[in-house]
């Protein structure tokens, strides 16, 4: 139990060493406006399903820097895509999401070795906690809707988008890592 307390709060003091550098705030923002401008390209099916791919560019700081720098930045992108294209009322409890997103994206990719099972557990573990159960919770309270009505439209939605995340993520991960990008990323930080 020790060695395990002792790892995370390794963990979460390396990524908020990483969060104190000028250089991962400067590729924190590269990656932001990269998902800025794929949250343009997002689908949105009525007020309860939206479809959109700026989650990937923002694994890549989660992957790159940590859950503290990964939960810091997801709540400022958040804030930051309302303020660019709103849509509906701002609600706290989406940034809230996007905070808990990214503190447990940045716990299974920071400092792990990239492998499709990690993928795929993190995507359901943030699919369940983040998008079906907080999701649902947020849209209970925003439109006053049973939660029970609205979970099975969420559910299916994250279980079919579950594997498209899971490989796109890989794909491009393992592609950057394997080209140099993120160990230029690195070496510039260092």
């Amino acid at each position: 139990m020790k060695i395990f307390v002792k790892k995370w709060s390794q963990l979460f003091s390396d990524s908020y060493r990483e969060l104190r550098q000028v250089k991962t705030i400067a590729a924190m923002g590269m990656f932001g406006a990269i998902s800025v401008v794929l949250g343009s390209l997002t689908i949105v099916i009525g007020d309860y399903i939206k479809i959109g791919f700026s989650s990937v560019a923002q694994q890549f700081v989660y992957y790159l820097f940590g859950p503290v720098a990964g939960g810091f930045f997801a709540g400022a992108m958040d804030i930051l895509k309302y303020f660019i294209k709103p849509t509906g009322a701002f609600f706290p409890g989406w940034t809230i999401s996007a905070m808990t997103a990214g503190v447990l994206y940045g716990c299974f990719f920071y400092k792990k070795p990239l492998s499709i099972p990690r993928v795929l557990i993190a995507e359901f573990t943030v699919s369940v906690v983040c998008n079906m159960l907080l999701g649902t919770l947020w849209l209970t309270i925003m439109y006053e809707k049973a939660f029970m009505a609205l979970l099975p439209v969420r559910v299916i939605k994250n279980l079919v988008m579950w594997p498209v995340n899971s490989m796109l993520f890989y794909t491009l991960t393992w592609t950057m890592e394997h080209s140099g990008v993120f160990r230029v990323i690195r070496r510039a930080k260092a």
